[in-house]
């Protein structure tokens, strides 16, 4: 009995191991294997530049946080955690947060940014294309050069007046596609 149960909690992990080294791949390790790719849909005004190539595209559910200021609500920061768009299991491979910065679960590289484009979407936080500032790491966000927010829902700002040092968080989701440069 105790070998067939040390057979299955090995087994487990062994997949879980593959799985992960798989799903590191889609993030954009394996990216330089494979065929540049050169986009996803997006608003013109959200156009990564030539000499950038799609590496990853993550969807990111989450919080976009709000707190009082002055009596209005202002974007103290974004938490969010990101997956493969194609997994149905949403195993986290980055989170995202205040920088903005996005960090991977699977190797530790990071990404800081800031926006450089909007395009406003009605009922939604608007869509956005960032430019890194800083990276970390040789994992799938070293290097990163461009970040487009796509697909937003949810996430806006109430628009009641508020008091004092209130805060308040409203579910959103994303998706984000990262890009590096062309080598």
């Amino acid at each position: 009995m105790k070998l067939t149960k040390r057979l299955v909690l090995t087994t487990t992990a062994l997949a879980a191991v593959t799985t992960g080294a798989l799903l590191s791949a889609t993030v954009g390790q394996a990216a330089a294997s494979q065929p540049v790719r050169t986009g996803v849909d997006a608003p013109a005004a959200l156009k990564v530049p030539d000499g950038n190539r799609l590496t990853g595209v993550l969807s990111a559910e989450g919080v976009q946080t709000y707190t009082c200021t002055d009596g209005a609500w202002k974007l103290l920061e974004p938490a969010a955690t990101l997956w493969a768009r194609n997994d149905h299991s949403r195993r986290t491979v980055a989170l995202h947060s205040r920088g903005p910065v996005w960090v991977s679960t699977v190797d530790g590289s990071a990404v800081n940014a800031a926006a450089v484009a909007t395009s406003p979407k009605a009922g939604t936080i608007p869509e956005l294309l960032l430019q890194s500032t800083a990276t970390r790491g040789a994992g799938a966000f070293g290097d990163v050069s461009y970040i487009q927010r796509l697909d937003t829902r949810g996430g806006v700002a109430p628009t009641t007046a508020c008091t004092g040092a209130d805060q308040i968080s409203v579910p959103y989701s994303a998706t984000y596609a990262f890009y590096k440069p062309v080598k």
